[in-house]
């Protein structure tokens, strides 16, 4: 048993949102940490999570809201601030902190990573120098590291756009295999783990679909799931670049970031395939077809 099953979330947004909820759905006292006091703050209170203001960059704005936490769920948007973030946590936990467990959202690609290698994004880089960091800290460290999720635009608002207009899923992954995994399945390990942290401690979780797939195949589970034939197309990186992704209003960072995971796809580095997310939870990750099937609206209206 934990000294504490108080819960620190950082990042409320997508998996954390997740898992609060998740999390308050079997008692569990949570405490959600905020860059703002403003609506979305107001509507995490209403569900039930204690609210406190702090950044995350910032190590007298942590000590606070790590106090009392028995463990804690470390995760931020893509950011160029990862790094400073992670070490800032790890070293204010070191100092005021007990937790009995910090489970930190990393990414797959880091499996294949070195300490010298270059052809990665700057986002994923950063994510494994976090992974040092954590386990130089001698915390009670998980690491998550799920593949792209399902969620993501490529594979839920941009493919319901090229669908709509004409039945093609359009990305620049080639012959490359991928295995995108659920919002929702990436929660309920995290949550299953904050629960009871000390089983886990250690372990590196990575987190996939069932099976990988072509474009092709995936086009198949999506013509399956919404009951008409969609097809794949394979669109040259840099079109996609500059037609479709730079066009979105991203930062540089975060835009450096997808295109590397764009051509990454291509090169067959997501071509992954486990069966973590019923090894902790005892319940299979979703199929894409699945998936898709749960939210027909989004693709055909």
């Amino acid at each position: 048993m934990v000294a504490s099953n108080l819960v620190l979330i950082t990042g409320a947004g997508g998996v954390g949102r997740q898992v609060l909820d998740q999390l308050r759905a079997q008692d569990v006292p949570v405490r959600v940490m905020v860059r703002r006091d403003d609506d979305r703050a107001a509507a995490l209170r209403a569900s039930g999570a204690e609210v406190v203001v702090g950044d995350l960059t910032r190590p007298e704005t942590v000590a606070p809201a790590l106090r009392g936490v028995g463990a804690m769920y470390f995760a931020m948007p893509v950011s160029p601030d990862h790094l400073l973030a992670t070490t800032v946590v790890a070293s204010v936990a070191r100092e005021y902190g007990s937790l009995d467990g910090l489970v930190g959202m990393s990414q797959m690609t880091v499996s294949q990573m070195t300490a010298t290698s270059t052809e990665e994004s700057h986002q994923q880089r950063l994510h494994w120098l976090a992974e040092q960091v954590l386990n130089w800290s001698g915390l009670p460290v998980v690491h998550i590291r799920p593949t792209s999720f399902l969620d993501n635009p490529l594979f839920t608002t941009l493919a319901a756009q090229s669908i709509r207009e004409n039945g093609t899923i359009a990305l620049p992954f080639g012959a490359g295999r991928t295995s995108p995994v659920a919002v929702e399945d990436v929660a309920r390990v995290v949550a299953t783990v904050l629960s009871e942290p000390a089983p886990h401690v250690g372990h590196v979780y990575e987190l996939t679909g069932p099976r990988t797939v072509d474009m092709t195949e995936m086009a198949e589970e999506f013509s399956r799931a919404l009951g008409r034939r969609v097809t794949s197309s394979d669109v040259p990186l840099e079109s996609w670049h500059t037609e479709v992704l730079a066009k979105a209003g991203l930062s540089p960072h975060t835009e450096q970031h997808i295109l590397t995971m764009a051509r990454l796809h291509a090169e067959n580095r997501y071509d992954r395939a486990t069966d973590d997310v019923e090894q902790v939870t005892g319940v299979p990750a979703q199929s894409i077809e699945a998936f898709v099937a749960a939210r027909k609206d989004l693709y055909l209206s």
